[in-house]
């Protein structure tokens, strides 16, 4: 393995050679125990003490919903102690038999059932984990990693990930960095650290200790987002050889996601745990729970799959290399530091003034206790925020903006509120002629009076004192960006891999799909101030199009309502099929060269500026989701003024050479996305791609957007920056 050994990576691959070094000298024993694990002897894999610790700290009370005649003497969750302690020293009184065993048959991996609540309180514990976005000391980034708050104010992460205190100065913690239940990503909140305040570290055990100071700009303070209390106690009481645990993470840097309950232990030892699962670079710094969420350990390194002369391989089954990036590595199996130990070392470490008391609150404190009025007042999980959940149901209802306001409850009443209009969707629906009064004045209204359409508005303004295009600074940008980047020193693979990296890595804002917010005012324009249709050429008032987008985001709202409350009773199939539809029958003017459904709408893909354009209906509609094709006789046939469509074959009448180079970029930047068998399609019509990209070079229109997105979401398209790397990439890497 020649992996880097210098700066932020030296850590991160020296964590790895620990790891694999210890799981070599115990995998006959971790080969035994899956053995047995896999034909139910669960058991066996166990001392009888160790299991008998761990049922006894089960809290039942949480897991199982009683029937009424079965009234507990035992106390429920919320008023059994915070510390760890087994059932019987609880005093709680005797556990039914019939409790019990349910609770050794999930502790044994025999019983996968849970209760709903085991969700509730996942998502709540969720709050606490945010996305570490590691900077060196010059303040640029060089990683991600994942970390969780431990106390009201310090967060824990690995050491590899915050290796010293120069390290977390420059580096922030972004909580809610997750998406919803359509994909679209959440408001997040960033705090900076404050290791002036609180740092301890230990290479050893590979954590990091920090402080975590309130956000200035919106007075936001992390204690909001709760906490997770580490415990000390033995490891027999929180997990056992056989059990599942979860890792809530932000893989690769990517928005929060779960490995749920499909991950084994298999070797419990010294101050370590190894388990199966799936996790990636990024996740370092992950929280390990158990079923009942308590902490047991704390994620940190994987064990990269060997061939028989020592290679590390990829998830392709290749030879891993440097250029493919860490986040392609096959991981065979993962470790976490037993929270345990990392207790024991900050009990042991020697603290004074303000760092002895924040190490006291982060011992002493508990998220279940009311603390006086001199300590930190803890913040419960703040209910479920239905505005943005409903955005998660359908695509159509997310395109409400922040003029209107959306509330939904499931499954005993929605609510749809326009400012002063709200009609609850179980009263009488108006009449035909009513709604069509109503609904005509108040898009009207309502879309003059949106923040949003101010905004957007303001920056069209504001855009005829811009430069339209500054070709020295884009130069130097363009230059910086692919400082690490020499094609002549690299096959068409490595090419692939290198861009992917870096348009991933530098993906710094993945933007909601709101093109008359992010794309009409400055991006698409033209340099005389017009938007151009990208299949006809049609010239639009820019202004025209960002109210037309308002008018209809807004009618979707209200004609939504208004079937909602035909309807009467709705399921979550009917009503994605009721927005869908709506969707279709009130479409924006905007394109997306690489068509929703072969990405199944999902973000980031879906507010991608690099591949969006102005296009009006017309024409959005007659393309629909057809791959691009080139006619032999396009110019002799009579065609639309969109293009030519042909079954499952579109040539636009314009801007082949921009969609052919959007194309190239969404199959580098996303090239396991597409929806199956889409991906091979594309690969097979890469030439045609090339030849627009020849026969249509870069204008100056191309140029300002490329400038103008690098500025507000961070990456750029490498095929207008170098056209001739078109030819020189190999996609054979993007999935089929």
């Amino acid at each position: 393995m020649n992996a880097p050994r210098q700066g932020f990576a030296k850590h991160f691959y020296e964590q790895i050679d620990r790891t694999a070094k210890r799981y070599a000298e115990r995998k006959p024993e971790q080969e035994k125990v899956l053995s047995e694990i896999r034909v139910g002897k669960n058991v066996d894999v166990n001392l009888p003490d160790s299991i008998r610790k761990r049922v006894g700290q089960l809290r039942i009370p949480l897991e199982l919903d009683l029937p009424a005649d079965a009234a507990p003497s035992w106390a429920p969750m919320s008023t059994i102690p915070s510390g760890p302690a087994e059932i019987s020293e609880l005093n709680l009184g005797p556990v039914p038999d019939n409790i019990r065993s349910i609770a050794e048959e999930r502790v044994l991996g025999t019983n996968n059932l849970m209760p709903i609540a085991y969700l509730i309180r996942g998502s709540q514990v969720s709050r606490s984990v945010g996305r570490v976005v590691i900077r060196n000391r010059f303040g640029q980034r060089v990683g991600f990693g994942t970390g969780f708050l431990v106390s009201p104010n310090l967060l824990l992460t690995n050491n590899h990930v915050l290796p010293d205190e120069t390290f977390a100065e420059k580096s922030v913690v972004e909580f809610d960095f997750a998406a919803n239940f359509a994909g679209m990503l959440l408001p997040s909140i960033e705090f900076s650290l404050a290791p002036t305040r609180f740092f301890f570290t230990s290479e050893l055990f590979d954590f990091t200790l920090v402080a975590v100071q309130q956000n200035d700009s919106s007075q936001r303070d992390p204690r909001e987002f709760g906490w997770i209390k580490l415990h000390e106690s033995d490891p027999d009481r929180m997990v056992v050889k056989g059990e599942f645990v979860s890792i809530i993470q932000h893989p690769n840097g990517e928005s929060k996601q779960i490995a749920l309950r499909d991950n084994q232990v298999i070797d419990i030892f010294d101050n370590f745990l190894h388990y199966e699962t799936d996790t990636a670079p990024g996740s370092s710094g992950a929280p390990v729970y158990n079923d009942q969420w308590e902490l047991v350990a704390l994620h940190h390194s994987g064990v990269p799959e060997r061939d028989e002369d020592g290679d590390i391989l990829a998830v392709n089954g290749q030879k891993w290399t440097e250029s493919m990036g860490d986040h392609r590595i096959k991981w065979v199996s993962n470790e976490g530091i037993l929270v345990d130990r990392i207790v024991r070392e900050i009990k042991n470490a020697s603290f004074s003034g303000e760092k002895a008391k924040l190490r006291d609150e982060l011992l002493n404190l508990s998220p279940d206790t009311h603390p006086t009025e001199s300590e930190p007042s803890r913040v419960s999980p703040p209910p479920v925020d239905v505005s943005r959940v409903v955005s998660s149901v359908t695509p159509a209802i997310s395109q409400v903006t922040s003029g209107l306001a959306t509330t939904m409850t499931i499954p005993l009443s929605v609510t749809i509120s326009l400012g002063g209009l709200a009609a609850s969707l179980t009263s009488t629906p108006p009449s035909s002629a009513a709604a069509s009064s109503t609904t005509t004045s108040v898009t009207d209204d309502r879309s003059s009076q949106d923040p949003d359409l101010q905004a957007a508005l303001a920056e069209l303004e504001e855009a005829d004192t811009r430069p339209y295009f500054d070709e020295a600074a884009d130069s130097a940008d363009v230059e910086s960006y692919y400082s690490g980047i020499n094609p002549d020193d690299l096959s068409g693979p490595e090419l692939f891999e290198k861009l992917f990296q870096l348009l991933e890595k530098t993906h710094a804002s993945k933007l909601s799909y709101k093109p008359s917010v992010h794309l009409y005012p400055w991006i698409d324009l033209h340099e005389d101030g017009q938007l151009r249709s990208i299949y006809s050429g049609k010239k639009f008032s820019a202004e025209e199009f960002i109210r037309e987008d308002f008018r209809i985001m807004q009618l979707r709202s209200i004609r939504l309502r208004e079937m909602l409350a035909r309807e009467g009773s709705f399921d979550a199939e009917s009503m994605h099929e009721a927005a869908e539809a709506l969707e279709a029958s009130l479409p924006f003017n905007c394109e997306h060269s690489v068509p929703q459904s072969w990405f199944l709408k999902r973000q980031p893909m879906r507010g991608d500026l690099h591949h969006l354009f102005a296009c009006e209906v017309g024409c959005n509609s007659f393309r629909g989701n057809t791959p691009y094709f080139d006619f032999s006789d396009f110019e002799e046939t009579v065609r639309d003024s969109c293009g030519k469509s042909v079954e499952d074959r579109f040539e636009p009448a314009s801007g082949k050479g921009a969609v052919a180079r959007a194309m190239l970029y969404f199959l580098v930047r996303y090239p396991d996305k597409l929806a199956s068998g889409l991906a091979k399609k594309q690969r097979d019509r890469i030439e045609t791609l090339r030849d627009w990209h020849r026969k249509f070079p870069v204008d100056r229109y191309e140029q300002h957007r490329n400038q103008a997105i690098f500025q507000k979401q961070g990456n750029r398209n490498p095929f207008i920056d170098h056209p001739d790397w078109a030819d020189k990439v190999s996609f054979d890497e993007v999935s089929a």
